[in-house]
Formats: structure tokens, C-alpha cells, sequence
């Protein structure tokens, strides 16, 4: 059974912090809110919670395309080959943000993803998020959750995401209303910077 707990995001409690960062470390799955839709993550270096994650997205783990949430962008050679300075500086300036950057992958990805040439890497405007991942100490692999109802494309209270994922996630954190659009996505892997999605981040980045 699943439990949902209430964080502030302008003060989020070190207490309710560190508990959802010890489900995550027990191979949990938790609702979480970002900058944008609500993601649905689990902590990248456990295998267990990676297989449920795909399991309910009903997707296979090695064909998934998750996204590493970071706190920063300091961590991002762990997991990113070396990349040029206009590339780091685009990062820098829409980090933290509304935005997925593909990146190449380096040799040093978890076992699971190792086959991707890529990575989407998310660094959130949102404290409850990046706090999660500062003290988790390695970043939450995570996906946003769709609704399927047509009208509401992404659910965005966080009572009726509690109501309708209960018996499938571990925790959900209230963090207050969600928003309803996506983040955009920029691919940097090749000479000109490509918009995948255009989402909720301007493209005045560029």
C-alpha cells in the first residue's frame, strides 16, 4: 500500500526528504513533483526498481527512454562524454529548467543502459526534486505520468495521482498542484542543437 506525504517546496522538511530518499534507496517508486508534470522515478543504481519502472510502463528496460533527473549539472560527467563549451553553456543557461537535453552517454552508465548512445538529462527548477536527488547522491531515472484520459493529458492533483497510482508506486509526494505541459526536449548530440518536443521551455535558449 502506498502513502502519500506532503512537502513544501519553497521550505521542503529534511525529515520527509530523507524518507522518501530512503524508499528510494529500498528500490522504491515515487511520484515526485518537477517543474513541470509529476514524474514517476526510482534510484538509477538499483536494478530491482528499474524493472518495475518499465514493467509499468509497459515497456522493456533496455528499449526505455527514461530521463536522469539531476540536482546540478556537476554530476553530468558521470554519466556524459566529455561535450564542447557552446553545448555546456546552453545547459547553463537553461538549467535548472523545463528541459530535457539529449546527451551522448559515456562508458560509465548503469549496466541497464549501457546499449544507449544517449542520455535525456532533466536538472528541474523545482527544490523538493533536486533536494531528493542531492541526498539520494546519484540521480532518480524517471518518466512523467500520463493519464489516459484525452481530456487531462497528465495528471496534475497530486489526491487523484495518490488515488489512481496507490497499488503501483511506493510514495507520493504532494507538492501542490502540477502543470499540465511537458518539458521540451533538445537534442545535442549532433552540429545544430534539434528540437524533439516543444514543451514548456522557451527556445529563447538558443
Amino acid at each position: 500500500m502506498s502513502e502519500i506525504i506532503k512537502i513544501y517546496e519553497d521550505k521542503p522538511s529534511e525529515a520527509a526528504i530523507k524518507k522518501v530518499v530512503e524508499v528510494l534507496k529500498d528500490g522504491g517508486l515515487v511520484i515526485y513533483p518537477t517543474d513541470t508534470v509529476y514524474g514517476l522515478g526510482c534510484d538509477i543504481t538499483n536494478s530491482r526498481a528499474l524493472e518495475k519502472l518499465a514493467k509499468i510502463k509497459g515497456i522493456k528496460l533496455e528499449k526505455a527512454n527514461f530521463s536522469f533527473v539531476c540536482s546540478s549539472l556537476s554530476n553530468l560527467s558521470d554519466y556524459v562524454k566529455q561535450i564542447d563549451t557552446s553545448t555546456f553553456k546552453i545547459l547553463k543557461r537553461a538549467l535548472p529548467g523545463p528541459y530535457t537535453f539529449i546527451l551522448p552517454g559515456n562508458n560509465d552508465l548503469p549496466k541497464e543502459f549501457r546499449k544507449k548512445k544517449t542520455v535525456g538529462i532533466r536538472v528541474p527548477d523545482n527544490n523538493i526534486a533536486r533536494e531528493i536527488v542531492k541526498l539520494l547522491g546519484n540521480p532518480i531515472v524517471s518518466t512523467s505520468i500520463h493519464d489516459e484520459d484525452e481530456v487531462i493529458e497528465y495528471s496534475t492533483d497530486p489526491e487523484l495521482i495518490f488515488e489512481k497510482w496507490n497499488n503501483k508506486v511506493d510514495l507520493v509526494i504532494d507538492g501542490g498542484y502540477g502543470d499540465n505541459v511537458a518539458s521540451t526536449i533538445i537534442d545535442l548530440t549532433g552540429y545544430e542543437p534539434e528540437v524533439i518536443r516543444e514543451g514548456k521551455g522557451s527556445l529563447d535558449i538558443f
